[in-house]
């Protein structure tokens, strides 16, 4: 059977349920959740500023250039869907039995979670079902504006 600890204070190494969360909402794109759960030497976290900096510049291309900017075009969903991966991620970190994040995270000492999670899990539901639909929206609008530029220069 695990030992009991509270949520806040503990062991050094002993992880948060509800701090994975909400890194993972507010800096996840950039892979901050990650970095807290796994370290500086997780390969995976090292993967997320690239895409996110990538979309990051093609939305200021976009700002300075306009909406003709192909680049942008390309640049813009990285963003998007690196934004909607790691608001999956917090809702899976939010709703994971405490029981599963303990043998999982913490050596099996179970700290028990309040409210705080579930509360971070509604705002990536919120802000991740978003950022999708609109990721979808945009790249589907330019997707279909090319095919229309296409067909007019071959008609012509």
């Amino acid at each position: 059977m695990s030992a009991v600890a509270p949520d806040a204070g503990g062991g050094a190494d002993l992880k948060s349920k509800t701090v994975a969360t909400w890194l993972s909402f507010a800096l996840g794109s950039l892979g901050a959740h990650r970095f807290y759960l796994h370290g500086f030497g997780d390969k995976l976290a090292w993967l997320h500023p690239l895409p996110t900096l990538l979309g990051l510049y093609g939305v200021h291309r976009m700002d300075t250039l306009g909406q003709d900017d192909v680049t942008a075009w390309f640049l813009i969903p990285l963003l998007g869907l690196m934004i909607a991966q790691s608001m999956l991620a917090g809702i899976v970190y939010g709703l994971m039995p405490d029981e599963r994040w303990a043998d999982r995270f913490n050596r099996g000492v179970l700290r028990k979670t309040g409210w705080l999670p579930i509360l971070g899990v509604i705002a990536c539901l919120m802000v991740g079902g978003a950022c999708l639909m609109a990721t979808i929206a945009f790249s589907a609008q330019r997707y279909f504006e090319s095919q229309v530029e296409a067909a007019r220069e071959i008609s012509q």
